[in-house]
């Protein structure tokens, strides 16, 4: 299968602030070029911490072309084509951002994150860093360079396929439990990772009626739970919710009342940084629900 791996490195913390970019091609299974170029960004200033990790400075890049000067060569590179970042919540929002600043338009095309499928193929590790992977698979990374980075991706992906037996896009959400992203013009659909996890039966959650509570915001009320809190395990916030008189879900409907936000790992949700839960909850306020979206602090002053 044919791809195109992306990396990015930027000149600050703001995505809109591309230095450089790296390309790699692979094409009937071998990698057959890598590209990279140096990006003369939209801000004068570099970030500290960012030069110390990629080692690019301004002097490196005040006589190079800016963004919307290379688009015209890149954008024919990309177009139609599926492409592979390791961290694509990162490196695809960084060219959209970057499109957006220069008021261009989003180019036709698929993408993946070999970060999250990764963990699919090598389960158990303790880190899924590009680093921590290269070093795993024995391919050789020369860190935080674009064009090195997207090599190193391209070498690792072709494992990962050969591994999991990837022949086509259709493979994705069966073999690599991930879903296809799509950029194109006027939005995008992220990439994410399809739950491997079985839901668990709430109706065997029962609460204690002489802990009923009739004055909680909770009683009688619907409340479903996203993301991670920090304070307590799910199961224990839900028996909280039941105590209290209240009624848990574990998806947003039309009769939802609350849901309760915790701490979302970026390298999962979409690129919007929300769960979809998070993503079907705004939906429904948009559409006149008097639904409410509240922080853990908001929920543990309820309870």
């Amino acid at each position: 299968m044919d791809f195109i791996t992306i990396d990015f490195e930027t000149a600050t913390a703001q995505r809109d602030s591309p230095c450089e970019i790296g390309l790699t091609f692979v094409s009937g299974g071998q990698i057959a070029e890598t590209k990279s170029w140096l990006i003369k960004p939209r801000y004068k200033e570099f970030d500290y911490f960012n030069m110390q990790i990629h080692g690019i400075r301004p002097e490196h890049v005040a006589d190079k072309p800016a963004f919307n000067e290379l688009w015209t060569e890149i954008s024919p590179l990309v177009e139609n084509k599926f492409l592979i970042a390791h961290n694509a919540g990162f490196d695809i929002s960084v060219l959209r951002r970057t499109l957006e600043a220069y008021r261009l338009p989003f180019p036709s095309l698929n993408y993946s994150c070999s970060y999250i499928f990764s963990k699919k193929v090598w389960q158990g590790l303790p880190a899924y860093d590009l680093k921590t992977l290269c070093r795993l698979n024995n391919i050789d990374l020369k860190h935080h360079r674009a064009g090195a980075d997207s090599k190193a991706t391209a070498e690792l992906t072709l494992k990962a396929f050969e591994i999991v037996g990837i022949s086509s896009l259709d493979d994705f959400p069966k073999k690599l439990k991930t879903t296809i992203g799509k950029l194109y013009e006027g939005g995008y659909q992220p990439s994410q990772t399809k739950a491997t996890y079985v839901t668990k039966d709430l109706t065997k959650i029962i609460g204690d009626p002489e802990k009923h509570n009739p004055d909680s915001i909770f009683y009688g009320k619907t409340v479903v739970f996203t993301g991670t809190l920090s304070s307590m395990v799910r199961a224990k916030a839900q028996q909280a919710i039941v105590d209290i008189g209240g009624i848990i879900n574990n998806a947003i409907t039309i009769n939802t009342d609350f849901l309760i936000v915790g701490q979302q790992d970026y390298r999962v949700v979409g690129d919007d940084g929300m769960s979809r839960k998070q993503e079907n909850a705004v939906k429904q306020i948009e559409k006149g629900s008097t639904l409410e979206i509240l922080s853990e602090d908001d929920f543990l002053k309820n309870i």
